[in-house]
């Protein structure tokens, strides 16, 4: 298929200073009208334009337990 249905990125934007992320932003949010966007960062500018967040956490030693947030449900949860 082509486009490609969806594209998986693990830590590309690690080397980028801030203004190189925010250009990598702009590219992933205007390819992502034809592309779905699965990435991987530590970057707070990359992670700022996600719709939806996953991540893992370990509240007790040796349990990891996976969040997930959808953005807008948050925001319009914040705004109530």
């Amino acid at each position: 298929i082509n486009p490609s249905p969806f594209c998986m990125l693990d830590e590309v934007d690690a080397p980028l200073d801030d203004a190189n992320v925010g250009r990598f932003c702009e590219l992933v949010k205007e390819m992502s009208n034809q592309v779905q966007f699965i990435f991987i960062s530590h970057n707070t500018g990359t992670i700022e334009m996600a719709n939806h967040l996953m991540g893992v956490t370990m509240n007790e030693p040796g349990v990891s337990r996976i969040v997930s947030v959808d953005i807008d449900a948050a925001v319009a949860m914040a705004e109530a």
